[in-house]
């Protein structure tokens, strides 16, 4: 049952993550806009369910946190991005992603244990 959980979990963030890609532009600059809203809304979900529910059932957290945020989180096409930026000489909008990335999901996750705590 757990793993059917994380596998309809992850169809869904896959879904969001694809409707995240299909309503998004990539922006002016280069800025992979599309990647960095689904690893935020991942976060987000992330830290709400960790440290707003700190009792919910491990069903639940399988199906949501595994399944869920590992279908929409991006650490893989994150990193694909910054090597593309790189690749095209934009170094300096790799670093504000890479940078803007880290201490905004960062951000949320400190944000969510002080204010469920």
């Amino acid at each position: 049952m757990n793993a059917l959980l994380v596998f309809v979990g992850g169809g869904l963030g896959a879904l969001v993550r694809y409707g995240i890609a299909k309503n998004s532009s990539i922006g002016s600059g280069g800025f992979p806009w599309p990647t960095f809203w689904a690893n935020t809304l991942a976060c987000v979900i992330l830290a709400v369910l960790v440290f707003g529910f700190p009792g919910i059932p491990e069903k639940y957290k399988l199906g949501i946190g595994t399944g869920l945020c590992g279908g929409l989180s991006t650490f893989s096409t994150f990193s694909l991005e910054s090597q593309h930026l790189l690749q095209q000489g934009q170094v300096g909008i790799m670093l504000v992603y890479i940078l803007a990335s880290v201490l905004c999901c960062l951000t949320i996750f400190l944000g969510a244990y002080f204010l469920f705590r």
